[in-house]
C-alpha cells in the first residue's frame, strides 16, 4: 500500500511540476501549504516553515486518498 501511495505521489508531484497551475492539483495544494504556514506562524510549538511542509503533504495526500 505505501508503495502505492509513493508512485501516486511521485506522478501526482511530477504532474504539478511539469503543468504548473494548470493541473488540478497545484491549487489545492498550494492553498494547503498557504494555510499550514499562517497556522505554523500562530502556534508557538511549531515554526511556518514545518506548517507550510505539512500542509502541503495534507492537502497532497487528501488529493490521492480522497
Amino acid at each position: 500500500m505505501s508503495d502505492d501511495l509513493l508512485q501516486d505521489a511521485k506522478v501526482e508531484i511530477t504532474g504539478m511540476a511539469k503543468e504548473g497551475m494548470h493541473h488540478p492539483s497545484t491549487k489545492p495544494v498550494l492553498t494547503g501549504a498557504a494555510v499550514g504556514a499562517v497556522a505554523g506562524a500562530l502556534l508557538p510549538v511549531v515554526s511556518w516553515p514545518v506548517g507550510l511542509i505539512a500542509g502541503a503533504g495534507f492537502m497532497l495526500y487528501k488529493r490521492l486518498r480522497p
